[in-house]
């Protein structure tokens, strides 16, 4: 019945004892495409039944309907008109793996990060109120992990006092990526228990129309309270039961492996194994291994996530020193204000974030810690271009946006043993300030990375190599780039330096540079304006290096797609050939 819906109008001309043939064959769809062509698997699985019911009942696109964060929205994109092209999911020039305004009008709006859908969708609410449209209806589907964050509570803060068309969808199924945690965990698995009593009810107290628990995989059930919620005004509340993973025996038993688990066996279950080989590390488990390894030795050493134990390999610590590992659930500002309050009674908090998530802290980045000079090590995963998850997901501003932070040291490490290095470094309790390190997703390039932990210089760079005409100055990874392409570039005709700290810059070797080259070309993986190259550009007109020619190479100023790595980096001139192509134009 699938190939014949291409939009939520063809599935509601079907009966009601059909649809279950429809959330059959859109699963096993939706497994069918991600077991070979990779993505979020569980999240879409788990809400099969939902998204048709959803569809089925509402007049989308005109009834508003919008996916918190959008990991669990393919199955949306297959209804609406985007199953033909499905199999370009996350691929360079395909489709989104996030609901996307500019992709389709069934996509009310972009959500890429967690939390933010009661807020849009209570916008949009008022914002028909306010037009005289009272009858359209507004949903938004949020996790049980999602809405514990503070900026879905302000959300619903606000609704419970308006008079907003608003339902909002409780997908309780337990898990973000990593288990849910948390007081409001424990709240609604004692709901589910059968343990509620009216006028306890938080939802309710928050002054919702509450209903449910529903079984979100009894498309009956689902339905029909649906219709019924149709004719209810004002600020609704419909708390769903899914299973992630529904419907993948392995998907079902290991959610957080099967979140994103890569090819699979679409049968089975069996992840496809890849060829076996001695590589070097991802960076995230340097720094798992390494605060574990540290915080053995150091007892005021405390790590912190916001929700991404898995992701930043946190986990580590969690297992083996759980006292002093705090996964604090999706909120971010919390994680940073709570390193704060840590580090004002002496202890050494590793609070470690994505690129992308820690522009949701920014205010406490600056009023919490800077302002204070807090000790807080920031630990900046996944910055730079990180692929498939696309614009809402590279780590591309950090640089920019810490760099203009009075009181605050930023890292960028050349390789993992930089990164245990200045890990090292870090802790030893000398530093009176915080410190942001950022590294990539990804593989880095020392097999042998586990060598003796060394003590580095706050603020020193160092040169690589100083024969040439012109000089390179990298920060971060990316400087590998440079290394590799030593023989593929004319001899003795490029310098380079890795200055690993952006701040503060190292200014006796930038004088020594500036006073012997009249051409320098700054590299980052991080955005141009305000980034590396800026504060290079700032630094040389402080001093009056007037005569210098300097080339700045970089993240052009714009939102950078979705696709794999190497093919972005090609798109916007960072990868090594054209890298090697500006350099030797240069000369």
């Amino acid at each position: 019945m699938l190939k014949h819906i291409h939009s939520p109008e063809d599935l509601r001309k079907i009966s009601k004892e059909q649809l279950p043939q429809v959330a059959k064959e859109l699963r096993d769809f939706i497994i069918d495409v991600v077991s070979t062509k990779e993505g979020h698997l569980g999240a879409s699985l788990g809400v099969v039944e939902l998204t048709v019911a959803l569809h089925y009942v509402y007049n989308t696109p005109n009834d508003i309907l919008i996916w918190d964060v959008g990991h669990q929205a393919y199955g949306h994109k297959i209804l609406t008109g985007r199953r033909a092209v499905f199999h370009t999911n996350r691929q360079f020039k395909g489709l989104s793996g996030f609901p996307k305004r500019s992709e389709s009008e069934y996509d009310a709006f972009g959500t890429g990060h967690s939390s933010t859908s009661i807020s849009a969708a209570l916008g949009m609410a008022i914002a028909s109120n306010l037009k005289g449209e009272t009858e359209k209806q507004h949903i938004a589907v949020i996790g049980d992990a999602s809405i514990a964050s503070g900026m879905a509570f302000e959300a619903l803060n606000h609704a419970g006092v308006s008079n907003a068309n608003l339902l909002i969808i409780l997908n309780d199924n337990t898990m973000g990526i990593d288990p849910s945690v948390g007081a409001l965990k424990n709240y609604f698995k004692n709901v589910k228990a059968g343990e509620k009593v009216r006028k306890n009810n938080i939802i309710e107290a928050l002054n919702f129309n509450y209903s449910g628990p529903v079984d979100g995989h009894n498309l009956e059930a689902v339905v029909k309270e649906l219709e019924r919620l149709k004719s209810v005004k004002g600020p609704k509340f419909l708390h769903v039961i899914t299973t992630k993973g529904k419907g993948l025996k392995k998907a079902e038993q290991d959610q957080v492996k099967y979140h994103a688990p890569g090819k699979f066996d679409k049968y089975t279950g069996e992840l496809i194994p890849k060829t076996e080989k001695i590589e070097p590390p991802k960076y995230q488990d340097v720094f798992g291994k390494t605060i574990v390894a540290l915080a053995k030795n150091n007892p005021k050493i405390i790590g912190i996530t916001p929700a991404m134990p898995t992701g930043c390999s946190l986990k580590l610590m969690l297992e083996e020193i759980p006292d002093r590992a705090f996964d604090v659930g999706i909120a971010e500002q919390h994680a940073v204000t709570f390193a704060a309050g840590m580090a004002t009674q002496g202890l050494i908090p590793f609070c470690n974030i994505y690129s992308t998530f820690l522009q949701r802290a920014y205010d406490q980045v600056i009023h919490d810690v800077a302002l204070q000079k807090l000790p807080v090590v920031f630990c900046i995963d996944r910055a730079g271009i990180v692929g498939e998850d696309g614009a809402t997901h590279h780590g591309i501003f950090d640089i920019a946006f810490l760099r203009c932070i009075p009181n605050i040291i930023i890292f960028s490490p050349l390789n993992e043993i930089e990164l245990r290095n200045i890990m090292y470094t870090a802790q030893l309790g000398n530093i009176h300030a915080p410190i942001a390190i950022r590294y990539p997703r990804g593989k880095g390039i020392t097999v042998n990375w586990e060598q003796p932990f060394k003590q580095l210089e706050i603020g020193k760079g160092v040169c690589i190599s100083e024969d040439g005409e012109i000089a390179v100055l990298s920060i971060g990874t990316i400087g590998n780039q440079i290394i590799q392409l030593k023989n593929k570039l004319p001899k003795n005709k490029f310098a380079h330096y890795n200055m690993r700290f952006v701040k503060p810059l190292d200014e006796n070797l930038l004088h020594r540079i500036f006073s012997r080259f009249k051409t320098v070309v700054t590299l980052e993986e991080g955005t141009i304006v305000g980034g590396f190259g800026s504060a290079i550009s700032e630094f040389a007109h402080k001093h009056n290096y007037i005569n210098t020619t300097i080339k700045h190479l970089g993240i052009p100023d714009e939102f950078i797609e979705h696709g794999d790595v190497n093919t972005l980096l090609s798109s916007i001139c960072l990868s090594k050939e054209n890298i090697k192509k500006s350099l030797l134009n240069l000369l």
